[in-house]
């Protein structure tokens, strides 16, 4: 494994509960991220990595889980400081980060080659084999998830890759390489370039880049997609997302207000499938608005480093601002500010610096409103009512982006049947963000192209090849024959 040694200037990494600089990593060089393809090409073709047996690659793999396992606290209050999730949310993803390494080396040693039906004196059967190099780019919100994510199953399927984390948090993404190298993994077989923008774009538009798989916006994903396409490299994408949750009026308002809250507050609201959106049936309708504001209001904000705390900062200024411009807007086209805005007033002294906003609900919403329509990436949760559920599905399907939605209701038939009428990737249903490595991930629409996790992601990480042996024992003379027979 290699981190390429960066000579461009230096980046601040930021703190977000404090604005404090924590260190500074320098952005790669175009130049490092073209040595960093060629060191995971090389480590492709000349080194071990995708020779090995599968039996190996999986153990491999089963080693950087425990490997990973061992450093999670560390790695847990590493990405708290970076990206300024509460503690107790970053220690219950990143727990989990070690099942996706041992789902994907479960299905490297259970995997088989098909053989298909072929007529007359054949044996077809099909191989698959990696594709080369992989680019891994990941946001800020979920590093080490996201980044697990796929790293697993393009490890799994003997390729190498070049791994880019955002910009704003690089560290425990550096962390983790390390670990993996202490547990073994081979040089090259996964390297790290750390930038902004022109280094993700010059590593998406790579020639010797196989495929890359990127989490964020839809702008992103769109370049991504272009440059790939041009040398048909392969590409999934999980961008942008509104996420409808439909709330009915056989349900409990103060339940469904309970989830509701997790649904568009944790990670202060800064993930993809953030419940924002949230139609609710007239009849509970303001029962319904009372009890998610009286939870929004006593969610505990801040350090993010204290298990107490359950709503930390947003990720900069810049998105902090931006989210506050939004609920003006929210204001001004007429929605009603019922509780939240701003920034909270009673912080501590070092943590004023931080990028925080109060979880706020609006309601009195219309679908057509930016607030309702535009993802905001914070903690902000938009009301909007319905009268039935063709109008409630209408609703939830008008929006350019189809990633994830939720339905609350008690009725079965129902949950079915709208689930089955929503446009979106991933539905929930009296839940919401709920993940295994096995259920593909990944939307439509704006949302994006593709699918991490499962065998989807697994399978998408090798290229097939069919081989037809012929078993007959005659020879194959086509021009030989008085009667050539049938032509294939």
């Amino acid at each position: 494994m290699t981190q390429t040694d960066a000579a461009a200037a230096a980046r601040p990494v930021l703190n977000p509960a404090t604005g404090e600089v924590i260190q500074t990593v320098a952005d790669s060089t175009i130049a490092e991220v073209d040595d960093a393809v060629r060191t995971a090409r090389a480590a492709f073709t000349g080194g071990p990595w995708p020779a090995l047996p599968r039996s190996e690659r999986a153990r491999h793999l089963l080693r950087a889980a425990d490997a990973v396992e061992s450093a999670a606290e560390t790695l847990y209050r590493l990405e708290t400081r970076n990206n300024g999730r509460p503690i107790t949310e970053t220690r219950a993803q990143l727990s989990r980060v070690p099942e996706w390494f041992r789902y994907n080396a479960g299905l490297l040693a259970a995997q088989r080659d098909a053989v298909l039906p072929s007529d007359g004196p054949y044996l077809t059967y099909q191989r698959r084999a990696p594709l080369g190099v992989c680019g891994i780019i990941t946001p800020f919100n979920h590093p080490l998830l996201i980044l697990a994510r796929s790293l697993s199953a393009a490890l799994a399927t003997g390729n190498t890759v070049v791994v880019k984390p955002s910009e704003t948090t690089p560290l425990s993404t550096l962390a983790l390489v390390e670990v993996l190298r202490e547990a073994g993994l081979p040089d090259g077989v996964v390297n790290v370039v750390t930038g902004g923008r022109d280094v993700g774009e010059h590593l998406t538009a790579h020639p010797g880049v196989a495929k890359i798989t990127l989490t964020g916006g839809t702008e992103a994903g769109r370049a991504a997609a272009v440059a790939t396409a041009a040398r048909f490299a392969r590409v999934t994408a999980e961008l942008g997302g509104k996420t409808p949750i439909l709330v009915f009026d056989d349900a409990d308002p103060a339940a469904a207000a309970e989830g509701a809250a997790f649904a568009a507050f944790v990670a202060a609201g800064q993930s993809c499938v953030a419940g924002s959106r949230f139609l609710v049936q007239r009849g509970i309708h303001d029962e319904f608005v009372a009890a998610l504001a009286r939870r929004a209001e006593s969610i505990r904000i801040g350090d993010p480093a204290d298990p107490a705390t359950r709503l930390g900062p947003l990720i900069s200024a810049v998105q902090r601002d931006r989210v506050l411009r939004m609920i003006d807007v929210g204001v001004e086209e007429g929605a009603r500010l019922v509780t939240g805005g701003g920034v909270p007033g009673d912080l501590p002294g070092p943590l004023r610096g931080g990028f925080y906003v109060r979880p706020t609900v609006l309601a009195g919403a219309t679908n057509a409103m930016r607030v309702a329509q535009e993802e905001i990436f914070g903690p902000v949760a938009v009301v909007v009512p319905f009268d039935d559920e063709d109008d409630a599905v209408a609703k939830a399907n008008d929006n350019r982006y189809g990633l994830g939605a939720g339905v609350w209701t008690r009725d079965v038939a129902r949950a079915h049947r709208v689930a089955d009428r929503l446009v979106a990737g991933m539905v929930w249903v009296n839940d919401h963000h709920r993940l295994e490595p096995s259920l593909p991930w990944g939307g439509t629409k704006e949302s994006g192209t593709g699918r991490d996790a499962g065998t989807e992601s697994f399978d998408d990480f090798t290229w097939i090849k069919t081989v037809v042996v012929r078993t007959a024992a005659d020879d194959a003379d086509w021009y030989g024959r008085d009667e050539p027979g049938r032509l294939n």
